[in-house]
């Protein structure tokens, strides 16, 4: 009996000494979490999160830097691009972030970035917040854990499009980073009803390419202006997929589309630089390109082409102003010491080209053609010798001539 009570004591101690080691462990890790920063701060010290990003509008690459706090950002699919693009607008100091995904993290997912271990099992969607929460307390959380394709959930999908912004108002971008045409197609007719704009994003079963594009209702063409053949024919996806087989992926490619994802949408949103409409990415040639691709006039989304009507009506009553080109002021340098002088050292034949407005670039004159006012004084001058020089001119002479000939 006393053994026993001294082996109940002993393993009491053990557990309270466990206990104390995880509330020890609890309590340092909650006093690693930074609080909430009210103000963005561009002072340079390391316990200010925003310095880096603070020197953007110091280097004028833009104006104001804290109005990212002012916009949200709704971002479907939290995969292996949405979860790292939530990332990267979190950094950057987002003000809400509304997150739709009904997917579970799985020990598959971790050859991709973002996602641990330990989170095998919870939601994608609450395990990203849980994360990201961490990363920075300052912005602004909402997840949606469903199927955005649902017939009863499509409703409540364009719904928080339209008031789940910060003070109720609608969202500023949807950025789509889904993995399929019918979660791309319920995007695009949800943004082409509410006239949103969003950025569609994808990347390759083969894991070494991927695209962004930009879709503006009315301005440029919506995923159904040139719909990818499987939803031209309307072939069921489920349909291709075979048992025991599955696509490629690249944490790499995935995190390089992500990052073309978010610097468009920091363009776009802080209006600093040019917001590519389409860029693409192939990771085989590292080959980039670029295009501007136009909304269809015969598209088969019915909003798709009202907002066509309304934006070529916009531009009837107020027609684009041409760009005008700012004059090139020449360097003027207050002191020149040692007399250096510029001396144009082109050659005489290439200014010519250049000045030459008929000629396209790279083709070049074999000859100079004479003025206008040249070929006159020569005509009158083979005129006037021809007067001087005419006589009668004999058949042995006209023979001569030949033979030279």
């Amino acid at each position: 009996m006393a053994n026993q009570t001294a082996s109940l004591i002993e393993e009491n101690q053990q557990l309270k000494a466990k206990i104390q080691e995880l509330e020890d462990a609890l309590a340092k890790k909650s006093a690693q979490h930074r609080v909430k920063i009210t103000t963005m701060s561009s002072e340079v010290v390391d316990s200010n999160p925003y310095s880096r990003l603070m020197a953007l509008k110091r280097m004028g690459i833009v104006k104001n830097y804290e109005d990212i706090r002012h916009y949200t950002v709704a971002i479907v699919g939290v995969g292996g691009v949405g979860s790292v693009t939530a990332e990267m607008l979190t950094r950057c100091g987002i003000g809400k972030l509304i997150l739709f995904d009904y997917d579970k993290v799985e020990l598959a997912n971790m050859n991709r970035l973002f996602f641990r271990p330990d989170q095998s099992g919870m939601s994608k969607v609450e395990a990203s917040e849980a994360t990201l929460r961490d990363i920075n307390p300052d912005v602004e959380f909402e997840t949606h854990n469903y199927n955005i394709t649902k017939v009863d959930k499509y409703d409540h999908f364009v719904g928080r499009i339209k008031s789940g912004g910060l003070q109720g108002k609608p969202v500023d971008l949807v950025l789509s980073c889904v993995d399929n045409f019918e979660a791309r197609m319920a995007i695009n007719m949800a943004c082409n009803e509410i006239n949103q704009m969003w950025i569609e994003s994808g990347v390759s079963e083969n894991a070494v390419s991927g695209h962004i594009q930009v879709v503006i209702p009315g301005q440029t063409s919506c995923f159904a202006c040139a719909p990818p053949l499987v939803v031209a024919d309307n072939i069921d996806e489920k349909t291709l997929k075979r048992e025991g087989v599955c696509a490629a992926s690249l944490p790499t490619t995935m995190g390089i589309v992500a990052g073309f994802l978010v610097q468009n949408t920091l363009k776009h949103l802080l209006q600093f630089g040019s917001v590519t409409h389409y860029l693409g990415y192939n990771a085989m040639k590292d080959y980039f390109p670029t295009m501007a691709l136009k909304p269809n006039p015969h598209c088969d989304d019915s909003f798709c082409l009202i907002r066509q009507e309304e934006y070529q009506q916009y531009l009837a009553e107020n027609p684009p102003e041409a760009e005008s080109e700012d004059p090139t002021e020449d360097v003027v340098h207050e002191s020149n010491e040692w007399g250096i002088t510029l001396v144009d050292e082109t050659p005489e034949s290439e200014k010519k080209e250049e000045l030459d407005p008929d000629l396209a670039k790279g083709l070049a004159r074999a000859y100079d053609m004479p003025s206008v006012e040249q070929v006159r004084i020569l005509v009158k001058d083979s005129t006037e010798s021809q007067q001087e020089t005419e006589e009668p001119v004999s058949l042995e002479e006209l023979q001569s001539r030949l033979k030279g000939l």
